[in-house]
């Protein structure tokens, strides 16, 4: 039985296949300085550990997706991105809402990230969402001028 949940503007959110890495390697470029290849993306969709979500339309175009990593009763969020056309129409927000909603009914009890500490629109839907920063990681991100951007770690608990 295929898992759907509702998400804004006519959209769906369902379990990512690996089928969908070549659209997922094309989002996360627009949103990262170094996007991940589809090759990554297809190894990253064929391990049972890393549930991910993709909101797409009835003809099933992806305008999103959000990747995680479960080790025991922990998860990762390892990358969340959507496609620029489809940014501030809570696309994020409904994939987050989804994947706890999935999360809920596993093992996993608290939820980790790093955020880059000057990504505004992030920090404030995570913030948005119940996490808070519990630590940080300095040139923990590359960027395009040969520096590097602190990320902050945050968490939430599912219960």
């Amino acid at each position: 039985m295929m898992k759907l949940w509702m998400a804004p503007a006519g959209l769906h959110i369902e379990p990512a296949q690996t089928r969908d890495a070549a659209d997922l390697a094309r989002l996360h470029k627009q949103g990262f300085y170094r996007g991940w290849s589809s090759d990554e993306f297809t190894g990253f969709l064929a391990e049972a550990s890393n549930p991910t979500y993709v909101a797409c339309d009835a003809k099933r175009r992806i305008a999103g997706f959000a990747m995680f990593r479960i080790a025991g009763d922990e998860a990762e969020l390892l990358t969340i991105a959507v496609d620029p056309k489809w940014r501030g129409k809570k696309v994020g927000t409904a994939l987050l809402h989804a994947a706890f909603s999935d999360l809920m009914m596993s093992p996993v009890k608290t939820v980790f990230l790093e955020v880059d500490e000057l990504n505004a629109s992030a920090l404030a839907l995570y913030e948005r969402e119940g996490f808070s920063q519990i630590g940080t990681r300095k040139g923990y991100y590359p960027k395009a001028d040969g520096s590097a951007a602190t990320a902050l770690v945050m968490s939430r608990d599912l219960g």
